[in-house]
């Protein structure tokens, strides 16, 4: 594998990979580094005959804590071309990772906001810690959880999502798995034992037709298109232009409370 900065995969003997988000003084949060890297990773890993099973996890304390802080103020300042740019790079980087001809296991230990969630959303069995916290906390600044809102609904459903799509409200593990974001939630000294418990039927089905049936669900599952990605880029591109998203970004780097918050 290539050499990354903000990512570190290691393969076992067996062919199960672990892709560890490896930015833990920075709780995991999505730079454009990071974003361009697990890109990279999911073209590697999914053309790598050697690998049956991948497991997504985030070094530390967090998952993954969303979009990295020094990103958002590069977006703040960025003309329309630039920001549907970056936008276009995470929306793609999710797609990656959403249709690696691999199974993608989730393993949560720590709390995953915004962009997290969007991470745990294209994993095809994501298990948590009991007692993490999960958000899209992303209307709390003014903006939107566009790019990642196609693998949200197509995660939770729309009824589901819209339980803490807009409201940017915290909701534990218990809640998540009840929304249909986490398969299991176990006790944190219990995780490894879950995932592995995930891991060994994929040992002794065929990697072949394991890629083939991954695929054909998400075509019967109404696979997310091009235009769907490109609606989302262009929603959230258009909300960081408005006065709403200026002023909560603002409030957040200025350590203030946005206007609007009583």
């Amino acid at each position: 594998m290539s050499a990354f900065q903000t990512i570190r995969i290691e393969t076992d003997p067996r062919g199960v990979a672990t892709l560890l988000l490896n930015r833990a003084e920075k709780h995991n949060a999505l730079s454009a580094l990071m974003i361009q890297e697990l890109t990279q990773a999911a073209t590697l890993l999914g053309q790598d005959a050697d690998v049956r099973v991948v497991v997504l996890k985030g070094a530390g304390k967090s998952f993954c804590a969303g979009g990295d802080l020094g990103w958002m103020q590069e977006q703040m300042a960025a003309d329309a071309e630039t920001r549907a740019r970056e936008a276009k790079a995470l929306a793609m980087m999710l797609n990656a990772l959403n249709t690696m001809p691999k199974p993608l296991i989730g393993c949560l230990e720590g709390n995953a906001f915004g962009g997290g969630v969007g991470m745990t959303s294209v994993c095809d069995v994501a298990i948590a810690a009991e007692g993490i916290k999960m958000g899209l906390t992303e209307t709390r600044l003014g903006l939107i959880p566009a790019t990642i809102g196609p693998y949200v609904l197509a995660r939770m459903g729309e009824a589901n999502a819209r339980r803490v799509f807009m409201s940017a409200r915290l909701f534990d593990s218990d809640e998540a798995k009840e929304l249909g974001l986490l398969a299991k939630v176990v006790a944190k000294d219990e995780i490894d034992a879950a995932v592995e418990a995930e891991i060994l039927p994929y040992l002794s089905a065929a990697p072949e037709a394991v890629a083939r049936a991954k695929r054909l669900a998400l075509a019967l599952g109404g696979n997310i298109t091009e235009e769907t990605i490109d609606h989302s880029i262009s929603e959230l591109v258009s909300c960081w232009e408005t006065e709403t998203a200026k002023e909560g970004v603002s409030a957040f780097f200025e350590k203030r409370i946005p206007r609007w918050v009583s």
